[in-house]
């Protein structure tokens, strides 16, 4: 199995074998932009595989406690499953439905990272220009540079384990992007500007105020500019700070409630679809739907958007830039295993790409593998689990794919994972915050 990043970034700047020309409806600068990307075999999954998928997916909303689950599974040389399951709220009647909207949470991060990437394709600022040429408020940080930023190796703090009962007990209020980046800069630097990785809410927020000051273009605008605009993604945005439910057909968010002591309550949940985006902005604040979020994975996958700046190119600096982009990853963690690494914005899982993450009602996750083509997305509706579950169910799915049978007329490509698919159901029971009442013993 190839999954060193030279390899991955040649599939990204060129067809892989059998691959489609895919040019999507959307333009940019009056430009479409195309997708280099294997073909997506138009036929279900098997059976026995479509019966894995489901049985995954319904094992991880009993551990998370989750009424319902939007799920997308595309394998090219196999087939695709999109799909929503269960109820909107639990013991409910009305079904999830694939078309409802959710908070991507930590997906947004890859997000802002594309805008500064087309941005330094463009000229307009440079990887390693300082935060503080475009950031005022920030003295300190002279050593931090936008492209660590993206990388999460500024050093700088998060906020949500600070805020995280705020946003609980006052969903209406507008949080300044200043003021979460504030709380992130509040806990001590933890490590040498682009030494390690480490999780970094608040940097992300300050690579969308510093894009915002170095264009003089609100984060939405960029975003809909650089990324949701040229790839289609037409309901898929950074919203603003009115609290409002992520899009006009949302799939309702849960929490457990809050005990006396501290902990949760699983007997009693708050709902939490309806929040202002602002306390998430750049770092995680954007909503989308399965569909969009599967075709935006696709595309980060294959480096779409800095190979249509490249136009096949190698030696434009769009193209240098795709190829150094998750050139040297580095650990996720001390003790994590050598294959889950990070830079860029993105988790790197074995071959696999992406991220995962909560927002308050929301576990969400996403990833791809840029070299076959297969694409993962999951959301579960409680989010009073650990983010690691839906991580965690994502990889399952992601096992149970890539064994799965070619379709007719398809050859299925030489593609494994440093993982099983039971290896993860097993960390997901592990992980379950509100265990189910175990079944009564039949009487006799």
């Amino acid at each position: 199995m190839r999954t060193g990043p030279t390899h991955r970034r040649v599939v990204g700047l060129t067809a892989a074998i059998g691959a489609l020309l895919l040019t999507l409806s959307a333009c940019a600068g009056g430009q479409a932009i195309s997708l280099e990307v294997p073909e997506q075999s138009e036929a279900p999954f098997a059976p026995e595989t479509q019966i894995a998928l489901e049985e995954a997916v319904s094992h991880a909303m009993a551990m998370s406690a989750s009424p319902g689950a939007l799920v997308g599974v595309w394998a090219p040389w196999s087939g695709s499953w999109v799909a929503g399951l269960g109820t909107t709220t639990a013991g409910g009647e009305s079904a999830v439905t694939p078309e409802m909207a959710f908070r991507a949470g930590n997906v947004t991060r890859p997000m802002i990272c594309d805008v500064l990437y087309s941005l330094a394709a463009d000229g307009r600022v440079s990887l390693d220009d300082p935060v503080t040429d475009y950031a005022v408020g920030v003295p300190t940080l002279t050593d931090v540079t936008l492209v660590q930023l993206c990388n999460g190796t500024s050093g700088i703090g998060s906020y949500s384990n600070v805020l995280t009962p705020t946003w609980e007990g006052n969903p209406a209020r507008h949080w300044n992007p200043r003021e979460l980046v504030s709380f992130g800069l509040g806990e001590a630097q933890r490590s040498t500007p682009g030494e390690a990785y480490k999780e970094a809410e608040a940097g992300y927020v300050l690579l969308g105020l510093a894009l915002e000051n170095a264009t003089r273009t609100p984060a939405a605008q960029l975003l809909d500019e650089y990324v949701f605009g040229p790839l289609a993604l037409g309901r898929t945005e950074l919203p603003g700070p009115a609290p409002a439910a992520p899009g006009p057909v949302a799939l309702p968010g849960f929490q457990a409630a809050r005990g006396p002591d501290g902990g949760f309550d699983c007997a009693a949940t708050q709902e939490m679809t309806v929040r202002s985006a602002s306390m998430g902005f750049t770092n995680s604040g954007v909503v989308t739907t399965v569909t969009d979020l599967g075709r935006y994975m696709r595309a980060l996958a294959a480096d779409s958007l800095l190979a249509h700046r490249a136009g096949g190119n190698e030696e434009s600096d769009a193209a240098k830039l795709a190829a150094s982009r998750y050139a040297n990853p580095l650990p996720v963690a001390e003790g994590v295993p050598a294959w889950f690494t990070a830079t860029g914005g993105v988790l790197q899982a074995g071959s696999l790409i992406g991220q995962y993450g909560a927002m308050p009602g929301y576990l969400t996750a996403a990833f791809a593998d840029p070299a076959t083509g297969l694409v993962v997305v999951a959301v579960l509706n409680n989010s009073t689990a650990n983010p690691a579950l839906v991580r965690d169910l994502a990889w399952q799915l992601a096992a149970i794919a890539s064994k799965a049978a070619p379709a007719a007329e398809q050859t299925a490509p030489e593609f494994g994972l440093p993982w099983t698919a039971e290896q993860y159901g097993e960390e997901i029971t592990q992980l379950a915050v509100c265990q189910p009442a175990p079944e009564e013993a039949p009487a006799g």
